[in-house]
């Protein structure tokens, strides 16, 4: 496994997004409920964030419950809710004490009040962050963010504010709930499935992969560094050759 001595400091992603899979098989190895699995996953996460900033990125982005997720057992989806109101409660004075400012994307307003509640708390708590932005995607589907996007950007045409032909990406961008975040640079995604399950769909056109097995709950600062270490190794060229990006 890498150490951070290892990864080029001047070549870090200014964005890594995280699809934190793998928390239920875990459970059901260690011959736990599922719910063993997410509680054992807060270390995974606290490990990471702390890695993340120590590394110097910017913007890190954890996919904690999609939209689909709605559709588990209620009694699993309920120990979610109550797992994400504790966790966040317990985490925001570390967020606070390493200058890490929260925010969360998707559907905020379908989450059980007393989350809502302890989320706009330690977002207002942590507002001024200025080493990392945590981004936590709840009830978040790629699908529904292009959607939400795309009213709105109809609403704009249809009230005379903005012209059709004055659609480009940036304006599609700007629509987005990650505006003003640039798109990642890096996704990691662990327990080896190769997908992106309906995750930033449109941010993640030119996103570097990183799939691991590793189960989350296993998951620790220094996988994030093979993760960094690996994407370092990579060219980005972005549709152009080799031999364009050298010219540039």
């Amino acid at each position: 496994m890498a150490v951070r001595s290892e990864i080029d400091s001047q070549n870090i992603p200014a964005h890594v997004a995280i699809i934190m899979d793998g928390n239920g098989r875990w459970a059901k190895q260690k011959g736990g409920l599922r719910i063993f699995g997410h509680q054992s996953a807060i270390t995974a996460v606290r490990e990471t964030v702390e890695g993340a900033a120590e590394a110097g990125v910017r913007y890190l982005t954890l996919y904690a419950f999609s939209t689909e997720n709605w559709a588990r057992p209620a009694i699993e989806v309920t120990a979610l809710m109550q797992l994400l109101v504790h966790t966040i409660r317990k985490e925001t004075p570390t967020l606070l004490k390493n200058s890490i400012r929260l925010q969360a994307i998707g559907q905020i307003d379908n989450l059980p009040a007393s989350c809502q509640k302890e989320l706009a708390e330690a977002m207002e708590l942590t507002k001024h962050g200025s080493r990392m932005t945590l981004v936590l995607a709840l009830s978040y589907s790629g699908r529904w963010d292009l959607a939400q996007a795309s009213r709105r950007i109809a609403q704009e045409v249809a009230a005379g504010r903005l012209q059709p032909e004055q659609v480009t990406e940036a304006t599609v961008a700007g629509y987005l709930s990650t505006a003003g975040i640039p798109d990642p640079e890096l996704l990691i995604r662990t327990s080896g499935e190769q997908r992106i399950s309906n995750f930033l769909l449109w941010q993640l056109a030119y996103t570097e992969l990183f799939i691991t097995d590793l189960l989350w709950p296993d998951f620790r600062r220094q996988h994030l560094y093979d993760a960094l270490r690996a994407y370092q190794q990579r060219e980005r060229r972005f549709g152009k050759t080799s031999e364009q990006l050298t010219v540039s």
